[in-house]
């Protein structure tokens, strides 16, 4: 009973942003319905892919009138459809906006791409690691030797399910009031460049260099970075306020007033030599046991494995244990109409007949 329930969404199958949105819109309670192919398996070959968690599946031959017919039939009783296919893939299958439109006029119709809608890359293919290296994150994100490419969080996940998912309830609330629904042209390339707003305009008022590990949040002050302990492990120190800083010297011993003791960037480069032999000399366990709480702003660098067993992810409950997997849990929350996952991924096809007789669909 999450704060979407009752809104019903079509979920066009395929990779990567659209099943994260729709698994977004789900775990918030909405009803979301997966077309998938007859006869359909996993894309990246698993048995169980939690991109796909609560939702039911409709298995249809979108090369048929008839499966066409019957997939217009459900858009047309629906609340929302996402798909994230290269432009005009909808429209050659007779499922485009003004299909859909014309079928249900205040339809949301949601469409995920990395290039967007237009422009003179829209046809060509590409990836999360692409997108991002049109918009300037990518050159950002690294050492000075060599950028990074920061798994598929920043493309894919935040630059595009997000903003999708965020398009889709923007264009909910607007076709409430309206009655009419609406395109949402969300592109990997616009959320990307999106969520650099701050660095940009950091960079127009010269307080951002080109250079990696320069910059105030890029690892190149030694207030804010990654610092290995004596034991292998890693630790996070954020101290960028003055007071958060000065705990940070007075725990380290370190004397505040002494010579090229400062957050000045000229004493970045000594800084940092120095913070990392002092953490060199102790293990993990021991910087968490006295760091761990204060105002420092510290936090110990967790595998995959050991982020849930971690007492403050466990209080919460940021992760969660569902249908044989360790997951983190919905997100945000909410304290009257918390949002749940719904069901187990499902196998393709799996509710046909279910949802046709639900949605009334012949």
């Amino acid at each position: 009973m999450g704060p979407l329930h009752g809104y019903r969404v079509v979920e066009m199958a395929g990779l990567g942003p659209a099943p994260f949105c729709a698994m977004l819109l789900s775990d918030m309670g909405a009803d979301v319905v997966r077309i998938d192919r007859e006869g359909g398996t996993n894309p990246l070959g698993l048995k169980v892919d939690v991109l796909n968690r609560g939702r039911r599946s409709v298995a249809l031959n979108l090369k048929s009138p008839e499966g066409v017919t019957t997939c217009l039939d459900l858009i047309s009783r629906a609340d929302a459809v996402i798909e994230g296919f290269r432009p005009g893939v909808m429209e050659r299958l007779g499922l485009g906006p003004d299909e859909c439109l014309a079928k249900n006029p205040s339809l949301v119709y949601g469409r995920m791409t990395g290039w967007g809608q237009n422009g003179p890359l829209a046809q060509a293919a590409g990836h999360d690691i692409n997108y991002i290296a049109l918009t300037g994150v990518l050159h950002t994100i690294g050492t000075d030797d060599s950028v990074a490419p920061p798994l598929n969080l920043v493309g894919d996940f935040g630059g595009g399910a997000l903003y999708l998912a965020f398009g889709v309830v923007c264009g909910l609330l607007e076709a409430r009031k309206s009655g009419k629904g609406q395109v949402v042209d969300a592109a990997m390339v616009d959320g990307a460049a999106h969520l650099m707003t701050m660095m940009y305009g950091l960079l127009h008022h010269g307080q951002w260099t080109h250079q990696r590990q320069d910059n105030l949040l890029d690892g190149g002050a030694h207030f804010y970075g990654v610092f290995e302990c004596a034991d292998g492990k890693w630790i996070a120190i954020g101290s960028i306020e003055p007071q958060f800083y000065q705990l940070l010297l007075d725990t380290l011993g370190i004397d505040a007033a002494s010579e090229g003791v400062s957050q000045a960037k000229e004493d970045w480069p000594q800084m940092r030599e120095r913070l990392q032999q002092a953490f060199l000399r102790e293990p993990q366990s021991h910087w968490c046991e006295l760091m761990e709480g204060t105002d420092i702003c510290f936090a110990p660098v967790l595998s995959m494995s050991d982020a849930p067993a971690h007492p403050h992810n466990e209080a919460r409950e940021v992760f969660i244990n569902a249908f044989g997997i360790t997951q983190p849990g919905p997100a945000p929350r909410f304290s009257r109409t918390q949002g749940s996952i719904q069901r187990p991924p499902p196998a393709p096809g799996e509710h046909t007949a279910e949802v046709l007789e639900e949605w009334g669909v012949n």
